[in-house]
């Protein structure tokens, strides 16, 4: 299987988890912090549309903002899911351990017994399926992935577990594709773009009941052509904005957005017509084990991207206004740390 989504990852701790966490013997409990009135009457006031969540959610530098008291990472692994779902803000979270090793109906199952009725999960699917190459110890590439895009794989480890297992909780099913070898884009990308759109034209549009939704998000800037918005349209997947130092600004993606869903050209009346899907992955000049180190431990804001913010909340209001659900999830490789992110974002969509 191939280990990573591309070298950067390597050092996000964010996608740190291959299998199960280690309870720690110091307890099992994990209380969720306190909020002040403020931020309670902001998860109030924020459209119950709109989806904002965190890259996982076990980080022992939220004390104060998410947990009340220390606890490990792998006590929040493990147990923090219940007490971060009861912040008044996070309505969704990302499951990003999926991309190292596919998870079971079980396990997907065992998530969404944590979390209320309303809370949902963005899901990357496993680097089995959405890496060209097999990779090494350091994420280099070693040779081609025989599954990279097959339909078979993509169905049995990832689409219909995830959507058994989540059910009314499963979100966005975002296929993050790591940045191609050179020779599967001699040809300006045609071939890959048509490769993803017959695997889109594959996938079950409905498994017991749920309609998953199908988001495409790109680490290869040069992808985002005319060609893949047609291609998404017309098979009712969705272009996720990943917003990442490989990828254009959050303002030039969302241009690719407005053109695979205008439908009324004049000024600026524009409507979406399926749900907004981004994940803001990491800051536009950094790598991520210079995000990592910059820092952590996460608990503060260190280089706030108000253009984006400011990008991101117009964009929500389109949702909003197309009376379609939006999910927003934030690293705290975004700005220092998501949760704090989120709560600027979310006083941006309110104002």
């Amino acid at each position: 299987m191939p280990a990573r989504a591309d070298s950067d990852s390597l050092f996000d701790a964010e996608d740190d988890l291959f299998g199960e966490p280690t309870v720690s013997r110091a307890g099992a409990t994990v209380e969720a912090a306190d909020c002040d009135e403020s931020l309670t009457r902001l998860g109030r006031l924020l459209p119950r549309s709109v989806h904002l969540g965190t890259s996982s959610w076990f980080f022992p530098g939220w004390r104060d903002l998410v947990w009340r008291g220390d606890y490990s990472e792998s006590q929040l692994a493990r147990h923090g899911l219940s007490a971060y779902a009861q912040h008044p803000l996070f309505r969704c979270a990302g499951i990003d351990r999926t991309f190292y090793q596919p998870l079971t109906v079980a396990e997907y199952a065992r998530y969404a017994d944590q979390v209320p009725s309303n809370f949902q999960f963005l899901v990357k699917a496993p680097a089995m399926i959405a890496d060209a190459a097999m990779r090494g110890k350091r994420g280099e590439p070693i040779e081609l992935n025989p599954l990279f895009l097959d339909a078979s794989a993509t169905i049995d480890h990832f689409v219909q577990p995830a959507v058994e297992g989540l059910r009314e909780r499963a979100g966005p099913l975002v296929f993050q594709f790591s940045p191609l070898p050179a020779e599967m884009k001699a040809d300006g990308g045609i071939a890959m773009i048509e490769r993803i759109g017959t695997l889109l034209d594959t996938l079950p549009r409905h498994v017991g009941g749920i309609a998953p939704v199908y988001a495409v998000e790109l680490r290869d800037a040069d992808l985002l052509t005319p060609r893949l918005v047609r291609t998404l349209r017309e098979r009712r997947a969705r272009l996720c904005i990943g917003l990442h130092p490989r990828m254009p600004l959050a303002a030039r993606q969302s241009a690719a957005l407005r053109a695979m869903d205008a439908l009324d050209e004049e000024g600026d009346d524009w409507r979406l017509k399926g749900p907004l899907v981004v994940r803001w992955n990491l800051a536009s000049n950094l790598r991520y084990e210079e995000a990592r180190t910059r820092y952590a431990p996460f608990d503060r804001l260190v280089d706030p991207d108000i253009p984006t913010r400011g990008t991101l909340a117009h964009l929500i209001h389109v949702a909003i206004k197309s009376d379609q659900p939006s999910y927003v999830v934030a690293n705290n490789k975004a700005e220092g740390s998501a949760p704090l992110t989120l709560i600027e974002l979310a006083k941006a969509v309110v104002r």
